[in-house]
């Protein structure tokens, strides 16, 4: 997206920072192992991860204040867990506004009510509403807590040289001079139009999808609850697709589908803009004052890159793939990305896993971005139908929806849930037929209330997590073999989940076999998660040393042999 609308500093409810720009340091700077090359939310996470395993990073951004406009406003119950394992969560609780249910209208009449996955063992909701430069905010404010990262604003980098086993070169323009880094590796965050990836001569390949859309700001007083609201062929505007999010500080996002003929340079007009924006509110009964914050224009594709990983430089978010605003997953599959290559980058860095662990990357992160677009497309093509073909047997979908109920389920936004990594070199496979329920390897771990107010996850370390499941301790054999891959991952933490619990440290009781219930657990039952939270693989017992070999050598896997 790009900006059109008001500059930051007109906003009339957030007010935007001015950093100052830090001198250039004298001579080649080699004073961290990473440089994290762009500041927004997806580069912030990144270096938020890396510091969370004690690992210094440079944060290069070109820009001196944060993005403007409401931009990525969703963020997934995904994010905000990332968000808490970075330290950042509290803000986002209390200020973003969470939501649970959406909404679809055909012509001015309601076609489906959807209700998102959630129960009382989720910490939080499946969605939250927030500007991005809250987000941004928040994170900027964990950055700056954090000794670690060196928050570099109004840097640009200019040039990238990489050898094959020697350090990256990055040259870099302040207006205050210039200078070089040298590190051993860079993370390419640097969004949409990545300098990086220029730099390197790589092309995002994809499809490029029919229709624009309008994207405002709007700031008005108006009640309706926080939900997405969908209106296909509406009187404010027929023919396109209308969607509506209402955010903080009474701020609501409106995006309208741009009517065909109609140019960017014509719909950007802010004439234009208000006129369209004052019918469409008439459709949902506003009729009291509004006003106009910001607005941009946005075109769905589906692109990526073929690889992930340049040599040493890793792409991120934006930077690597293009993916559809429907189903809110742009932002929260980058904010994924940075997550995934921190956790790996650093236990490299510490020394803890053999550098073959980053192959996995790509494999894991690149098949998200492909089932994402396999079902932000099925969106897309209901959102913005590509041929008339498509557009024909949208309106008889939407025609039928208005008589039977089933029909409005293909309005739908398919909102977006964790990849599975079945298919990641990192995940073991050689029990799931001993079981038929539970997460799977590759999927990301359920939550589980235990407690008022605590959740399993919450328990879980910075590193390698292993969840016990027992009658009401492990035995000394199994506790001996657990001790034993600590000096394989020093992180590695044990939660011993009872049904009778004899009040030993990191054992949670489980009474009623609620817990193990939600991971299809019968005592002897052992599941590996990974720092992401992730399975790395599950077990069902008896808990002998041949099932103690097999969880240690998939720690071994994931740590990519020895290190």
């Amino acid at each position: 997206m790009r900006p059109a609308g008001r500059g930051p500093l007109d906003s009339l409810y957030f007010v935007y920072p001015d950093f100052e720009t830090k001198p250039p340091p004298r001579g080649v700077d080699r004073t961290a192992p990473v440089v994290v090359v762009g500041a927004g939310p997806v580069g912030m996470t990144a270096a938020l991860t890396l510091a969370r395993y004690g690992v210094r990073s440079i944060l290069l951004d070109v820009k001196n204040t944060f993005n403007d406009g409401s931009r990525a406003t969703c963020l997934a119950r995904a994010s905000m867990q990332i968000f808490q394992q970075v330290g950042a969560v509290e803000p986002f609780l209390a200020h973003a506004l969470g939501w649970t249910h959406g909404r679809s209208y055909y012509r001015g009449r309601q076609i489906l009510r959807f209700e998102m996955p959630h129960s009382a063992d989720e910490k939080y909701l499946p969605m939250y509403n927030l500007q991005q430069q809250y987000t941004e905010q928040y994170l900027h404010d964990a950055v700056a807590r954090t000794p670690l990262i060196d928050m570099r604003w109004g840097h640009e980098v200019v040039s990238l040289d990489q050898s094959a086993d020697g350090p990256s070169r990055l040259g870099v323009k302040t207006a205050l001079g210039d200078y070089r880094i040298e590190t051993g590796y860079v993370l390419a965050a640097d969004g949409a139009r990545s300098p990086l990836r220029a730099m390197l001569g790589l092309r995002l390949a994809g499809e490029n999808y029919e229709g624009n859309y309008v994207i405002a700001d709007v700031r008005m007083a108006h009640d309706f609850p926080t939900e997405r609201r969908a209106f296909f062929d509406s009187a404010g505007n027929p023919g396109g697709t209308v969607l509506i999010h209402r955010q903080p500080d009474d701020i609501w996002r409106i995006d309208y589908q741009l009517r065909p003929g109609e140019t960017a340079q014509t719909a950007l007009r802010e004439d234009n803009i208000r006129a369209r924006v004052q019918a469409i509110l008439g459709d949902i009964g506003h009729t009291t004052a509004w006003d106009l914050e910001w607005w941009s224009i946005y075109t769905a594709n589906t692109l990526c890159l073929d690889d992930y990983r340049c040599g040493r430089v890793f792409f991120i978010g934006d930077s690597a793939h293009i993916v559809p605003i429907f189903g809110v997953r742009g932002l929260n599959n980058g904010v994924a990305d940075a997550q995934n290559i921190g956790w790996k980058l650093a236990y490299v860095l510490n020394g803890n896993a053999n550098d073959r662990l980053l192959d996995s990357y790509t494999p894991e992160r690149r098949g998200a971005t492909l089932d994402v677009f396999a079902n932000a497309g099925k969106s897309t093509r209901f959102m913005t139908p590509p041929t008339p073909g498509w557009r024909l047997a949208r309106e008889a979908a939407l025609s039928l929806a208005l008589r039977h109920r089933f029909a409005g389920r293909l309005a739908d936004p398919r909102q977006m849930q964790p990849y599975t990594y079945a298919d990641s070199p990192l995940s073991a496979h050689a029990h799931e037929r001993r079981f038929s329920g539970g997460p799977p390897a590759g999927a990301a771990a359920p939550n589980a209330r235990i407690g008022p107010g605590l959740y399993l996850l919450d328990r879980a370390g910075d590193g390698f997590t292993c969840i016990a499941f027992c009658e009401d301790a492990l035995a000394p054999q199994t506790r001996a073999a657990l001790d034993a891959m600590k000096r394989r991952d020093p992180r590695l933490r044990t939660l011993t989940v009872a049904r009778a619990c004899d009040g030993a440290p990191d054992t949670i009781p489980d009474p009623d076999g609620h817990v193990a219930r939600i991971y299809d657990a019968a005592p002897q039952t052992f599941y590996l998660l990974r720092p992401d939270l992730h399975v790395a693989g599950r077990w069902r017992g008896p808990a002998d040393d041949e099932l103690m070999r097999e969880m240690a050598g998939t720690l071994e896997t994931c740590l990519g042999g020895d290190a």
